[in-house]
């Protein structure tokens, strides 16, 4: 899909259509999703623009293709298009025990923050959530199977590990939550 013309007005009544055609409510699942996916790779490039780590910046991109990816698929219900495979989930699974490797075991929950690149990192965490739980509302809309919750539970997975992996190469320490407080 090529897109030639941005203003449409087509919109401006409150719906919107998929990739296939269909004219659905903006409020529909599968447009919330897609609201929540968009929103999330805006945040990922936001992260990449303070990142230092060339190969953290790769996976970063590659993890925007993805989200484009997934977008495709999200677009275009029960229509068997597969952009977004197991083999997404293994890259994602094989970084995070990567980064876990030199981690220590979390006792407390982390607070959010950091520097500014794990601070970014943190929002795409909690907005990749988000997306998660929209996702769920999708499935519900849709009959074939896919790999859209996992992958997107992953991700979440991901950011975080990440964040308290660039954390700790930079030797910043980790503020846990305190309970007492």
């Amino acid at each position: 899909m090529r897109i030639s013309k941005v203003t449409t007005k087509s919109g401006d009544k409150g719906n919107t259509s998929l990739g296939n055609g269909e004219r659905v409510s903006k409020s529909h699942p599968l447009v919330v999703l897609l609201g929540d996916i968009d929103e999330l790779n805006s945040y990922i490039g936001n992260a990449i623009t303070v990142c230092k780590d060339e190969d953290v910046m790769d996976d970063l991109q590659s993890i925007q293709q993805d989200l484009f990816n997934l977008g495709g698929e999200v677009s275009l219900p029960n229509s068997g298009t597969i952009l977004i495979n197991d083999s997404r989930l293994d890259f994602l699974e094989g970084k995070i025990d990567s980064f876990n490797r030199s981690l220590k075991p979390l006792k407390e929950f982390v607070l959010p923050g950091g520097d500014e690149f794990c601070s970014r990192i943190h929002i795409a965490r909690s907005v990749c959530r988000r997306a998660e739980r929209s996702c769920v509302d999708a499935l519900d809309v849709i009959t074939e199977s896919n790999v859209w919750l996992p992958y997107l539970n992953r991700l979440s997975d991901y950011f975080f590990v990440l964040a308290r992996f660039i954390s700790s190469e930079q030797g910043s320490e980790e503020i846990l939550w305190d309970r007492e407080q």
